[in-house]
């Protein structure tokens, strides 16, 4: 079990320790070719282009296919999200387009080219997002496991946005930060409609009108082979799905066989994970989003001073929330998604998960991130670095939490899925900045005393740390109460120990010290 404490002074050490990793910023504009795949903590694009977001819906009709989430629907999800990811990711390499992230049923792309034509550009994106949705209406399988065809809904929208690298210790991939990028996320996510969505921005940049509601307006048929014509796209649905098959022939994806971790979950090296090597535990999903980020970006981007300074924000808070998440109290994060962090935590052994200690960490843990984010934010401020209008969404969920990599070969990415994933979510984003939300699972593996926490709304505001204790202990939780015993007696330890000997300047002199005759008297 994890001690489960949240130091303010140990905070502050990482912190100071991850200020001096990005005292120096270069910011640089976008040119040809750029290789983004490799940026140094210290580096970061300006790039003018086109962000397209393609979200699968009906991932979470896969997890809800049996009554129980067991291991078969977990299994064909996994499966599921595999074929697709494999023939997106070929699809972006055919088309050139660079791809930021696949975060398990949410793609994020951006078509830089043509450079300086950023309604060519969008006439691509829109071409690049139907060649999305017609591939994968077929790459489903057939098989015993009968695997359905992906149901894809896209958003789109163009702009500046600031690239920087993403992750930490050899998962590192860009990362688009700013208004384009988030708002063509919002349009994938705003509905349970197929199709293509723009914002108005896009387009009004294509010479389309714009509509009072964004999420509800797809383009029409006509619209959309205006800008395949327009986009003239060198590769065709037939010889994707051809080429898809081939690869599925020589690199089959093989079974996905679960075991259990035996927790906590610090230790686990999830870039040895494999389809045929996948963990499966009852776990609790945490998201950690920085609320009023995106409008922080658009605020800070076009001048090179405050980009730095929005560089410097993201890797010390990302850098901190992960501290917490693993050093703290025990638990792993799975992916940094843009400016949210996603892990897992949970008590017990390989074999059974202890709900309540679970629960109860994880409230703690929820806690300890938005104590260390508010001292972050004053660390940032005493370096001269504003950071008006952050907070912190904290949405948390528990039930079977399978862990694997999915994609192809030597391209491996992160993935874990759940209910409780993507409820944990749905949980963050009914958050304001300074609130916390328990899923309905969750609140119902809490002891009393966590349940009296949040509530019949499962969401409580200004939950830090120390509240977060006091509350839980006073009223019994074992977990807690441990967790202040700890506290206390590292608090008892440092000022036990011994004290360091005197400087030889005050060290008395060695020789006789009894009274002398001066010379000259009896």
């Amino acid at each position: 079990m994890a001690k489960n404490i949240w130091k303010k002074d140990k905070a502050e050490k990482r912190i100071a320790t991850r200020l001096g990793e990005v005292k120096t910023i270069e910011i640089k504009d976008y040119v040809r070719d750029t290789d983004l795949h490799s940026l140094p903590r210290g580096k970061a694009y300006r790039v003018d282009g086109v962000h397209l977001y393609a979200d699968i819906l009906n991932l979470g009709d896969m997890l809800q296919s049996t009554e129980i989430e067991g291991t078969t629907c977990q299994k064909r999800a996994f499966r599921f999200l595999n074929l697709h990811q494999r023939a997106v990711h070929r699809i972006l390499g055919a088309v050139d387009a660079i791809k930021v992230d696949f975060h398990n049923q949410r793609l994020h792309a951006v078509i830089a080219k043509p450079y300086g034509d950023e309604a060519s550009r969008i006439h691509r994106a829109i071409a690049i997002g139907q060649l999305i949705i017609d591939v994968l209406t077929e790459t489903g399988d057939d098989g015993d496991e009968h695997i359905p065809p992906a149901d894809v809904r896209i958003g789109i929208d163009s702009g500046k946005a600031l690239a920087v690298c993403n992750g930490r210790r050899g998962s590192t991939e860009p990362l688009f930060l700013g208004e384009p990028a988030n708002h063509a996320a919002k349009r994938a996510g705003g509905g349970t409609a197929t199709g293509i969505y723009l914002t108005n921005v896009a387009r009004t940049a294509i010479e389309l009108v714009e509509v009072d509601d964004e999420n509800a307006n797809a383009l029409d048929a006509t619209e959309i082979a205006y800008s395949q014509n327009e986009a003239d796209l060198s590769v065709s649905v037939n010889t994707l799905l051809r080429d898809w098959r081939k690869d599925l022939e020589a690199n089959p994806i093989g079974a996905f066989r679960f075991s259990g971790h035996t927790l906590p979950y610090a230790d686990l090296d999830i870039e040895v994970l494999t389809p045929g090597n996948s963990r499966r535990n009852q776990a609790i999903s945490v998201y950690a989003d920085i609320d009023g980020f995106t409008a922080y970006v658009a605020a800070h981007i076009d001048d090179d001073e405050t980009a730095k300074d929005v560089v410097r924000v993201l890797h010390v808070l990302r850098s901190e929330m992960d501290a917490v998440l693993t050093e703290d109290f025990g638990g792993r994060k799975i992916r940094f998604v843009g400016d949210c962090v996603h892990g897992v935590l949970a008590e017990g052994t390989a074999q059974t998960t202890g709900t309540e200690a679970s629960a109860s960490t994880a409230i703690l843990c929820a806690g300890g991130l938005r104590s260390s984010f508010t001292t972050a934010l004053d660390c940032l401020e005493d370096e001269g670095v504003d950071v008006d209008g952050l907070g912190l969404a904290i949405g948390l969920d528990a039930g079977p939490t399978a862990i694997t990599r999915l994609g192809m070969r030597g391209a491996m990415i992160r993935c874990a899925i759940g209910r409780n994933v993507l409820a944990s979510e749905h949980e963050q984003k009914r958050c304001a900045g300074d609130e916390t939300a328990l899923g309905s699972v969750a609140y119902g593996w809490c002891s009393a005393a966590g349940q009296a926490i949040f509530g019949s709304s499962r969401r409580r505001g200004g939950l830090d740390y120390e509240t977060a204790l006091d509350e839980l202990a006073d009223e019994g939780d074992t977990t807690a109460k441990a967790a202040r015993a700890a506290k206390a007696s590292l608090a008892a330890t440092s000022l036990l120990e011994p004290v360091s000997a005197a400087p030889s300047a005050f060290r008395f002199p060695r020789r006789d010290a009894a009274p002398t005759k001066p010379a000259g008297f009896a």
